[in-house]
């Protein structure tokens, strides 16, 4: 046999067929069968030695499923901590048998352990034969049972392996109660058991595997709370370095670390405080389950003198999930055409795969944008991974982009690392400022997008990458091209779909739905939300907010917001509000000569109400709206003296 082969039949599962002598002659046909499929030992086991061959051979790890009939089955099942296929007995193996007994006898003794076959009576006028049946327990019980059919002067048994045994050994006629076909399924039953137990067994090394490269102290109990699992630092605490502790019930070896209360209650205790070996320890406690059920409980002591560790990778951890986009498409504020048109044109190209060029001043929201589509998109459950182009030396973006191989250059990490394209596998990259990317870059860069392939900084070989590619820019391409800047083959690959972001300037109706939203939430930060609507709260500022530029856009608007905020935090009640004070945090909006406080005047607020209603036609909502104003706002201005 070649080493091959030897590989091959060592990742058999091993079976251990343990039976009567009559059956296991009966059976070794089907045992031939499955030479190639699993290792099998045949061993004959009588009702009282079963257990104990069956014990001998898991002591010394030579099985991976048993195999049985009867009683062996039951008392394997019932004495031992490892899986039992059961070769059962169908009816269709009982009419085989029956039918042969007739050819011999029309009067047929039944002995079969467990139980009796109430569906024989049936059977038994169909065949026109008398049946008499007997159930047993154990093998005196059987023997009792056999006698007394002997004694009545039954020529023919039909029964278990012992029972067959003994028709021998009395001169009659002893048939087996069971077909190859059952003990076939016996075996596949056998198999799939083994397959399943070296799942477990699998889970088990990996339980451990984990265990042992963790440095804060573990243990693991099953559900009577005996230790499964321990690792190193555990076993120093315990003080049984040496001393395999597997197996031993908790209780007795620390009482004072007991899982009893996990076990009962399932209750997880997280962050407790915990005196042992002469240390304070957080302790965790928690319940192992499978499939609902608790089958365990799991112990970490972690050395407080770690926490500062454990809370740097928990932030290392946060980082590394703001890889994800978090705005969608319904969370974006605006009602104006042009704003309008720009996410009708978004929630459209958010279902191709294709690449997006967005364009637009800064801070007009095109990340948002680019968020919101990968969410509408079939990639919106994998990576989202924005980089700014301008925000990186030319080196450093490349290897960013990129990554490396080990020793590419100097202060490379070992191993390499592998490049934002990378992490950005089957989902989306968004590049920000475009316009910014050195040109080598953009060289490199064009060809990710013709091959979808990259290759490492020091590699040689390319690496496929399926990745969406979302860019943004707010600098003139074309004139960048005419100077040079960007290459003209790389902006017709970008330019596949184009998305023009309005500037905030061009949508003044957005400006008060947008400043509610930003206030609002803003002061549920401070916890200091003073009483009365946020829209009547900044509606005196409003006329001021729609006639100033914004240079900066939402992004300015956003930290004018911030300001207002804060400037509002100050007052209990709208009656308080000083509005001209602002002038003092946001001079900016401040640059005319004429004061809110005039501006806001009542015979001012009814004037400005009536003069909305007339550039909206009478139309009371859009009035509203145009002034930044509730409805019910609008109709008390217009009825103030």
């Amino acid at each position: 046999m070649s080493y091959a082969d030897l590989t091959t039949r060592a990742d058999l599962p091993r079976l251990c067929f343990l039976s009567y002598r009559q059956i296991r002659e009966f059976a070794m046909p089907v045992v031939a069968e499955y030479t190639g499929r699993a290792h099998i030992e045949v061993v004959d086991g009588t009702f009282g030695g079963a257990l104990d061959i069956a014990r001998d051979r898991l002591s010394r790890g030579l099985v991976d499923a048993f195999v049985s009939a009867g009683s062996n089955a039951s008392i394997l099942r019932a004495g031992l901590q490892a899986p039992v296929a059961t070769i059962q007995l169908g009816g269709f193996d009982i009419l085989q048998a029956l039918i042969k007994a007739r050819r011999i006898a029309n009067r047929v003794g039944v002995v079969m352990y467990g139980r009796t076959i109430p569906e024989l009576d049936a059977v038994k006028d169909l065949l026109n034969i008398e049946i008499v049946q007997h159930a047993y327990q154990t093998p005196d019980d059987a023997r009792q049972r056999f006698e007394q059919l002997r004694r009545d002067n039954f020529q023919v048994i039909v029964g278990s392996s012992l029972v067959v045994e003994l028709a021998e050994q009395a001169g009659l006629h002893g048939l087996l109660a069971y077909s190859l076909a059952s003990v076939r399924k016996g075996f596949e039953d056998a198999i799939e058991l083994a397959r399943v137990a070296r799942l477990e067994a699998g889970r088990y090394e990996q339980l451990n595997g984990v265990l042992h490269s963790l440095q804060d102290a573990v243990l693991a109990v099953d559900r009577d709370h005996r230790i499964i699992a321990v690792n190193p630092p555990m076993q120093r605490l315990l003080a049984v370095n040496d001393e395999d502790v597997t197996g031993q019930p908790l209780d007795q070896l620390r009482p004072e670390l007991t899982l009893r209360t996990t076990l009962d209650t399932g209750q997880q205790e997280s962050a407790g405080l915990q005196r042992f070996g002469g240390r304070d320890w957080i302790v965790n406690r928690t319940a192992i389950r499978e499939r609902g059920a608790i089958v365990g409980a799991a112990l970490t002591l972690y050395d407080a003198g770690r926490i500062h560790e454990a809370d740097t990778s928990l932030r290392v951890q946060q980082r590394r999930r703001q890889n994800t986009a978090k705005y969608r498409f319904d969370e974006l504020i605006g009602q104006s055409p042009g704003f309008l048109r720009a996410v009708q044109a978004a929630r459209r190209y958010a279902q191709t795969d294709l690449t997006v060029l967005i364009a637009g001043e800064s801070g007009v929201g095109k990340e948002l944008f680019a968020q919101a589509i990968h969410n509408d998109s079939r990639r919106a459950d994998r990576p989202f991974i924005a980089v700014n182009c301008a925000s990186f030396a030319e080196s450093l973006l490349e290897s960013e982009l990129f990554g490396y191989e080990e020793g590419a250059f100097t202060g490379s990490r070992r191993g390499g690392k592998r490049g934002l394209f990378e992490a950005a596998h089957t989902g989306t990259i968004f590049l920000d400022e475009i316009g910014d990317m050195p040109l080598p870059l953009q060289s490199r860069l064009l060809r990710v997008l013709q091959e979808r392939e990259i290759t490492r900084v020091g590699a040689t070989a390319a690496i496929p990458v399926d990745v969406r590619i979302i860019v943004a820019t707010h600098q003139p391409l074309r004139d960048m091209i005419e100077q040079r800047r960007f290459r003209q083959d790389l902006y017709y690959r970008i330019n596949t779909l184009r998305l023009e972001v309005p500037a905030l300037r061009e949508r003044p109706d957005d400006i008060g739905p947008l400043l509610h939203t930003l206030v609002a939430r803003c002061l549920s930060r401070l916890g200091a939300m003073p009483t009365g609507d946020i829209v009547e709260l900044v509606a005196p500022w409003l006329p001021r907010l729609r006639q100033y530029p914004w240079p900066g856009n939402v992004r300015e608007l956003e930290n004018m917001s911030e300001r207002m905020a804060v400037f509002l935090s100050q007052y209990d009640g709208p009656e308080d509000i000083d509005y001209d004070a602002l002038r003092h945090d946001c001079p900016e909006l401040f640059e005319g000569t004429q004061t809110l406080a005039n501006d806001a005047g009542h015979g001012s607020l009814r004037a400005r109400a009536v003069q909305a209603l007339e550039a909206c036609g009478g139309r009371r909502q859009q009035a509203a709206r145009r002034l930044g104003i509730s409805r019910s706002t609008l109709w008390r201005w217009m009825n103030e003296d």
